[in-house]
């Protein structure tokens, strides 16, 4: 039995479901929470209830955004003959972060897994094609992993035919590592040594 305080230990457990937050992370966090000023963990506790009432999904691409269709589909600045595929909007934020890349994008939801049960149905896929008319390149832009790879190959057949550029971005990009940990000048290389695969 703890011998801490229930309120302590709730907010511990919670913080702890955070990823790569452990117990350890999570008892820091909760007695930083404790020690600051009530109007910090009030502001705290609205900015987390405010993103959830207010971030949704972008109907057209998928990211995530306050307004729907996102900042990125309506830009008229954007290059709307490129769209960018990859799995989440952690992804879109790794990407922006270069400054590099000015097409559109089109969130997946995640990637192909049979193992996981995970089948096209599962993700973005089908609203992916209505979106194609007036398209010169599509970039795979998912992480390098079995699954991402699977997909990589499910999306390309399934695009073969249209009559558009395909690549992908440059293998600067060690397998198994996830986007959104990937530092800015190696993603500014990856998309700029993209390959192209039909």
């Amino acid at each position: 039995m703890s011998s801490l305080p229930k309120s302590l230990q709730m907010l511990i457990d919670q913080l702890s479901r955070f990823p790569g937050v452990g117990k350890k992370s999570a008892q820091r966090l909760a007695f930083f929470i404790l020690k600051n000023p009530r109007d910090d963990a009030v502001a705290l506790a609205k900015a987390i209830i405010e993103v959830k009432d207010r971030i949704g999904e972008c109907g057209l691409c998928h990211n995530i955004t306050e307004n729907n269709p996102c900042n990125i589909c309506t830009d008229p600045k954007r290059d709307h003959n490129t769209i960018c595929i990859v799995e989440d909007a952690m992804d879109v934020l790794a990407i922006e972060k270069t400054g590099r890349y000015r097409g559109l994008y089109h969130v997946l939801g995640g990637v192909l897994s049979p193992l996981n049960g995970i089948g096209p149905n599962d993700l973005h896929i089908d609203d992916l094609m209505p979106r194609l008319k007036g398209v010169h390149e599509i970039i795979f832009a998912i992480n390098p992993t079995r699954d991402g790879e699977t997909t990589s190959l499910y999306l390309s057949k399934l695009l073969k035919d249209k009559g558009i550029r395909i690549s992908r971005i440059a293998q600067g990009l060690p397998m198994g590592i996830d986007l959104e940990f990937a530092d800015e000048l190696t993603l500014t290389k990856a998309l700029e040594g993209r390959t192209t695969l039909s």
